[in-house]
């Protein structure tokens, strides 16, 4: 399938200058509790748009992509996020702690974070769908790799993945009804995230206002209010009982009041980002994100000059530690669009798939509508939450630390190992544990497990228990060994346990 190049541009540079407008626009409002009533920029930016980090970790992801390929994934990410990614706050923060315990994604997310359910992933989206157009499934896979890192088994996860899916299929898909049931059918249907879309678009079908629809969400998947300061909370929304909620639990809400903006804006850019500012909450992402879809399903053509010129083409940064990259960084939205077009040719190619940017028409007759949608619901995306993935050339090896990585003194600590078969040939893999002294491995610390083919799509699951007299020191640093008989190739998994002695419950996180 041929994508035009210039078609394509024209949205990319839609896709960023759209978040630098809604980045900019709903700032001064961010995460306050109440309705706004704006049509447009309400601070003097002189030329210049107020810094994101909405956009600048983005620039950090094309960095990555530039210097590691295409081919990297959650734990490669993981290193640029402790070298670049400055603040501690949230869930960033909490990621980076995690890490440097020795945590890696998707427990750098989900372990102690109140805020896996937070706004911090679904929006850096977009790099994701613009080095992947008209082909979500890999813009998912992608995001999900992004989003793992601080938001685990989160809310937030599904959130990034439905906006990178939406934005990839929106470059050849402008039906925003069927870009809603495309992003849905790679979530679970039983997510806070997926139901408060189905909420937003049941009160447009059903004909009642934006505010309405607003309110209906609050109602039914609102977090706490910014760190609980109810001053953030107009006398309205309290009246309303909208002053209580959880915390760190935005995302649902925040989702919600995109898919508002983004219905209710019915391709209008003002209405559009006005719309989503004017709900409250995390309005600098929201507004962003809804930005840059519009600009991926309009182009840069119909985002009007007036909303431009205020800003201008520049890109100013807050959340990265430059003074190892300043000089990688994409300086202008022009500058970004043709290193991400760059990045898509090489991202397409190397994965092999069905799309090229080329300057012929873009041919929608060889698109299959069905093939934007999830062809499992999106199942074979979350197949291993519980821990990390490694990836070698023939096999997937998720390790499930189940009821997190944590280990107690005298007491078995189970673990699964899932190993999947990505080659057609079958194969007995020959497993071996290397654990500290005084550590026990039951079944054994030896044993073989039989994969079939890959080709029919098969994959083995074993469990393996864990155990000390005394856990000592965290971290616990193990590694697991698989070879195959006859076979040069030797796959080493690290395990890393924490000292759960001091925990009350072996939860995930928060």
């Amino acid at each position: 399938m041929n994508v035009n190049r210039a078609e394509y541009r024209s949205k990319v540079l839609g896709c960023w200058m759209g978040k630098n407008i809604g980045g900019t626009l709903g700032a001064p409002m961010e995460w306050r509790r109440q309705i706004n009533d704006v049509s447009f920029y309400t601070q003097k930016l002189g030329g210049e748009p107020l810094p994101n980090d909405d956009l600048d970790i983005q620039l950090a992801w094309l960095i990555a992509l530039e210097e590691q390929g295409p081919d990297l994934d959650a734990n490669t990410l993981a290193e640029y996020w402790l070298l670049y990614v400055a603040p501690h706050w949230s869930e960033y923060g909490n990621a980076k702690g995690n890490l440097r315990a020795g945590l890696l994604p998707p427990l750098s997310g989900s372990i102690h974070n109140d805020f896996k359910h937070s706004c911090g992933s679904f929006i850096r989206s977009e790099i994701w769908a613009c080095v992947t157009p008209a082909c979500p499934a890999a813009a998912a896979w992608y995001a999900l790799q992004d989003a793992i890192i601080d938001h685990g088994d989160g809310e937030g996860t599904y959130a990034e993945v439905l906006c990178a899916v939406m934005e990839s299929a929106a470059f050849v898909e402008s039906d925003v009804q069927k870009l809603l049931d495309i992003g849905l059918s790679y979530l679970p249907p039983d997510s806070a995230v997926a139901a408060a879309v189905r909420t937003a678009r049941e009160c447009y079908s059903g004909g009642r206002t934006w505010l309405e629809a607003r309110d209906t969400i609050l109602e039914h998947y609102r977090g706490a209010t910014f760190f609980n300061h109810l001053s953030h909370t107009s006398d309205r929304d309290r009246e309303k009982g909208f002053h209580t909620g959880r915390l760190g639990y935005d995302v649902p809400s925040n989702i919600g009041m995109l898919v508002i903006a983004l219905l209710y804006g019915e391709g209008d850019f003002d209405k559009t980002l006005c719309t989503a500012v004017n709900c409250g909450e995390d309005t600098d992402c929201t507004a962003a994100t809804v930005g840059s879809l519009f600009g991926i399903l309009h182009g840069i053509e119909a985002i009007p000059q007036r909303w431009i010129d205020p800003i201008g083409r520049g890109i100013k940064t807050i959340a990265l530690n430059v003074g190892d990259c300043s000089w990688q960084l994409a300086k202008t939205v022009d500058e970004l669009t043709d290193r991400t077009e760059r990045a898509a040719h090489a991202v397409l190619h190397r994965r092999r798939l069905p799309v090229r940017i080329t300057d012929n028409p873009t041919d929608r007759s060889g698109l299959n509508a069905e093939r934007l949608f999830a062809r499992d619901g999106g199942a074979s995306l979350y197949w291993n939450l519980g821990g990390p993935v490694f990836r070698f050339d023939q096999f997937e090896i998720g390790v499930d630390y189940l009821d997190g990585p944590f280990a107690r003194d005298a007491q078995p600590k189970t673990i699964r190992l899932k190993i999947r078969n990505t080659y057609r040939v079958q194969s007995n893999l020959n497993v071996r544990w290397y654990v500290p002294d005084g550590w026990e491995v039951h079944p054994g610390s030896e044993t073989t497990l039989h994969v079939a083919s890959g080709a029919l799509g098969d994959r083995v699951d074993a469990e393996y228990a864990l155990q000390a007299p005394c856990v000592g020191r965290s971290p616990v640093r193990m590694a697991i060994e698989i070879t195959r008989d006859g076979w040069p190739m030797t796959m080493l998994v690290p395990v890393t346990l924490l000292n759960g002695n001091a925990e009350q419950t072996p939860e995930t996180g928060g």
